[in-house]
C-alpha cells in the first residue's frame, strides 16, 4: 500500500467576494490537521476581522497583501512570508490595484467554526 497520496483537483470554496480559493489539503480532503489553500484575492478585495483558533502561514507569490495585526498595520510582498498566530485579531486586504496571489497554510485546518469572523 502507497505511503502517499496525490491531490489532483483542489477543492474550490465558494465565495462571494471574488476571491479564489482552492483548497489542496484540509478538511475537504479529511485532513483536519493541516489545510493548503492556494489563494488569488482580487484588487480593492478585504474580509471582516478575525480572531482564529489556528496559527496561519501566508506566501506571497505575486503582488501586495495588507495585514491588520492587533493594531498594527503591515504590507507583504512576492516572496515574503508570515506566521500569525492562533488568538491574534487579523484582517486581510487588497487595497492594491493588482490581484494577490498566495499561499496559506493554517494549522489545525481552516474552519467556519474556528475562524471567529466579526459581524
Amino acid at each position: 500500500m502507497a505511503k502517499y497520496k496525490i491531490q489532483k483537483s483542489p477543492f474550490v470554496v465558494p465565495t462571494t467576494d471574488g476571491k479564489l480559493i482552492e483548497e489542496v489539503w484540509g478538511n475537504s480532503t479529511g485532513n483536519s490537521g493541516i489545510s493548503i489553500a492556494h489563494m488569488v484575492a482580487p484588487p480593492n478585495w478585504s474580509e471582516p476581522f478575525q480572531t482564529p483558533d489556528f496559527d496561519e502561514f501566508t506566501y506571497i507569490i505575486k503582488g501586495k497583501k495588507q495585514f491588520e495585526i492587533d493594531g498594527e498595520t503591515l504590507v507583504l510582498e512576492s516572496g515574503q512570508s508570515i506566521l500569525i498566530e492562533k488568538g491574534a485579531r487579523v484582517r486581510y486586504s487588497n487595497p492594491f490595484e493588482n490581484p494577490c496571489d498566495y499561499i496559506a497554510i493554517c494549522l489545525p485546518a481552516f474552519s467556519m467554526e474556528l475562524v471567529n469572523r466579526e459581524e
